[in-house]
C-alpha cells in the first residue's frame, strides 16, 4: 500500500530549485553541431571469451613449449592481465587440459565413427578413418600439435598419452581387420602399418599452416591415396 504524502514532503525545495537554476544558467547551451556529433566511447583493454582464450593460449604453448611457458608469458603474449586469464581457468595445467582435450575428442570421435560404419569393408573403414584424421588434424592444428608434444611429465600429460594410445588401438584394430579380410598385405605387422600410417598423418603438424595453398580435403585425399595406392601413375 503506497504511503500518503505529507504537506512537508510535497512542498518545493527552494534551495534545490535555486541550485538547479544556477547550474542551468552556468552551463553553455549545446550547439547543433555538438548534438549531431557521435559520442566517443572509452577504449578499454581487449578481452577474450573462454574459447578465444583457449585458442590463443594453445598457440602460445605450441610456439614456446608448454614447460617453458609461464602464465605471465601467456598473459603478455595475449596482451591481457593474469587475473583476466584466471577469470576463466584455475591454473596453467587446466589451460593445457582444455587446449589438448578438444583435439583428443575430435580425433577419437572421427576414428570411432568410421570404425563403426556399416556395409563397407574393413579396408574402406580404415581409409575413411585416416582421411577423417587428416581433416581433424588440420582443423584442430594447434591442439593436436600440442597433444603430440606432451611427454608424460604430469598426471594430466600421462592421461593425454593414454588417450592417444586408445586412438592408436582403434586404428590398429581396423588394420588387423583389413588384413584378415585380405584388403591389406599380411607381410607387415599391424603395429608397423599403424605407425607408418599415422607417422604420415602426424607429420602434417610440422609443416601445415593456414596459409598453405592446398585445402584440407585435398591434403586428406593425397595422404589416403599415397598410403594405400602409392605414387605410381
Amino acid at each position: 500500500m503506497p504511503e500518503s504524502s505529507s504537506p512537508a514532503s510535497t512542498a518545493p525545495d527552494s534551495t534545490t530549485s535555486s541550485a538547479e537554476s544556477t547550474t542551468a544558467a552556468s552551463t553553455p547551451p549545446t550547439t547543433p553541431a555538438e548534438a549531431a556529433a557521435p559520442k566517443r566511447s572509452r577504449r578499454g583493454r581487449p578481452g577474450y571469451d573462454r574459447e578465444t582464450l583457449i585458442n590463443k593460449a594453445t598457440e602460445v604453448f605450441v610456439s614456446r613449449g608448454y614447460d617453458g611457458t609461464s602464465m605471465d608469458t601467456v598473459a603478455r603474449e595475449l596482451g591481457i592481465t593474469k587475473s583476466a586469464i584466471y577469470h576463466h581457468v584455475k591454473s596453467k595445467e587446466e589451460l593445457l587440459h582444455l587446449a589438448i582435450s578438444r583435439g583428443i575428442r575430435a580425433l577419437d570421435s572421427a576414428v570411432e565413427t568410421e570404425s563403426l560404419r556399416e556395409n563397407v569393408t574393413a579396408l574402406e573403414r580404415l581409409q575413411l578413418a585416416v582421411r577423417a584424421s587428416v581433416v581433424i588434424l588440420i582443423e584442430y592444428h594447434h591442439s593436436v600439435t600440442l597433444l603430440l608434444r606432451v611427454r608424460g611429465n604430469s598426471p594430466l600429460e600421462r592421461e593425454a598419452l593414454e588417450a592417444r594410445r586408445n586412438i592408436d588401438a582403434k586404428v590398429r584394430a581396423l588394420v588387423e581387420a583389413a588384413i584378415s579380410e585380405g584388403g591389406l598385405r599380411s607381410d607387415f605387422t599391424p603395429g608397423l602399418i599403424t605407425r607408418l600410417l599415422f607417422g604420415m598423418v602426424n607429420s602434417i603438424t610440422e609443416w601445415y599452416r593456414p596459409s598453405y595453398p592446398v585445402d584440407p580435403d585435398t591434403i586428406a585425399e593425397a595422404v589416403t591415396t599415397m598410403a594405400f595406392q602409392g605414387l605410381e601413375s
